[in-house]
């Protein structure tokens, strides 16, 4: 299984406008205005780009292929799902960072279907996927862990997801979560050595 790291490229995730442009645009956002999401979105697309690329390295290996539509599939789902409950910037890059979690799970079981040839609908030769079949079963066995673990600690998940799947600093994603760098550097140490034991013992 990919070790859970922290930080690297993905860490490189910086918002060069200031909190409050953001925090602005998400409350007419909030009131349903679909041009004020938008420009959230091109505040972040340089980021959420970024993001794609290190989860695509990550679980496919070939940063090559069309990253672009990676953090399109990213925007439907946030256009689509929870953009009404959004608060600031922070709360923006958590929801993010969930949807890029799920977003990969999904991908991951559909390649796991269509290679045990059933349960989904196949995979079309040339649709693009960012996870390649041998990293399907990490990038499930993972997601299947942080549900178990977020019956225990759901903080802790939220740890994982900023740090793991959006790539955020230990100071970056304390700031998201709205805790201290201390705690989110515990919380990841706690998360990952009980996700390690966790999937071995349920591979084993």
């Amino acid at each position: 299984m990919v070790p859970l790291t922290g930080g690297g490229e993905a860490s490189n995730l910086r918002m060069m406008f200031r909190p409050q442009e953001i925090t602005g645009r998400l409350r007419l956002a909030r009131e349903g205005d679909r041009e004020a999401f938008d420009e959230v979105f091109s505040l972040v697309y340089g980021e959420l780009r970024r993001l794609a690329q290190a989860q695509r390295r990550r679980w496919h290996g070939d940063t090559t292929l069309d990253t672009t539509s990676l953090v399109h599939e990213v925007y439907l789902k946030l256009v689509r799902g929870e953009g009404s409950t959004w608060e600031d910037r922070s709360h923006f890059l958590c929801v993010a960072a969930k949807a890029m979690r799920h977003l990969l799970v999904n991908y991951s079981e559909r390649r796991r279907a269509a290679k045990r040839g059933g349960g989904s609908d196949p995979l079309r030769i040339d649709e693009f996927n960012p996870v390649s079949e041998e990293a399907a079963e990490d990038v499930v066995a993972l997601h299947e862990s942080l549900e178990r673990l977020e019956e225990v600690s759901p903080r802790q998940v939220s740890v994982v997801e900023a740090r793991f799947f959006l790539g955020l600093s230990v100071e970056e994603a304390g700031t998201a979560l709205g805790i201290s760098p201390a705690t989110v550097k515990r919380d990841w140490a706690m998360a990952s050595a009980w996700l390690y034991r966790d999937i071995r013992t349920t591979l084993l």
